[in-house]
């Protein structure tokens, strides 16, 4: 097996919407519309294992200094051999080449988020993920998933040029 992690394209959304649709109807994942999927493709990583989509995984700005994983998900037959951790890694490179130096996610698979270099933290420290996804959540009142952050390094930004007048 030599899964590849690739931003997702246009063509991709049908596999998406099924593999994310599959954690939905469990209730263990926020549904995503197709509609939704085309128009936020460019957020999406993809695993691909010989062409075949295994996993994917989602990066959303909540903040100038705050990104979340969200819609992470491996295709069933694919799970345990890495390729989770490899979506993350990917996500969490894109953060850093966003130069944002926090990473969050709400979680029931803590052990995994753990294993990556993730803290368990209080869900109240992100007001940013409350006013965008949880006011609209069935669970807003009795949440059960668990929050974790990483923070990682980042390269500072660019110092602007000044140019001394002659």
């Amino acid at each position: 097996m030599s899964v590849i992690c690739r931003k997702a394209q246009s063509e991709d959304v049908d596999a998406l919407h099924d593999l994310i649709q599959g954690y939905a109807v469990q209730g263990i994942m926020l549904p995503r519309s197709r509609e939704a999927l085309g128009r936020n493709i460019s957020h999406f990583v993809v695993a691909e294992d010989d062409g075949k989509l295994v996993g994917c995984g989602s990066l959303l700005k909540l903040g100038s200094d705050l990104v979340e994983i969200r819609s992470l998900g491996i295709a069933d037959g694919y799970k345990g051999q890495g390729i989770g951790t490899k979506l993350v890694d990917t996500l969490i490179a894109e953060a850093r080449e966003q130069r944002i130096p926090k990473v969050m996610a709400l979680t029931y698979e803590v052990a995994f988020f753990l294993k990556n270099g993730f803290q368990v933290v209080e869900k109240e420290i992100f007001p940013e993920k409350v006013w965008t996804d949880c006011v609209n959540c069935s669970k807003q009142h009795n949440c059960d998933e668990i929050a974790v952050l990483k923070r990682i390094e980042v390269a500072p930004e660019p110092a602007e040029m000044t140019y001394a007048r002659m």
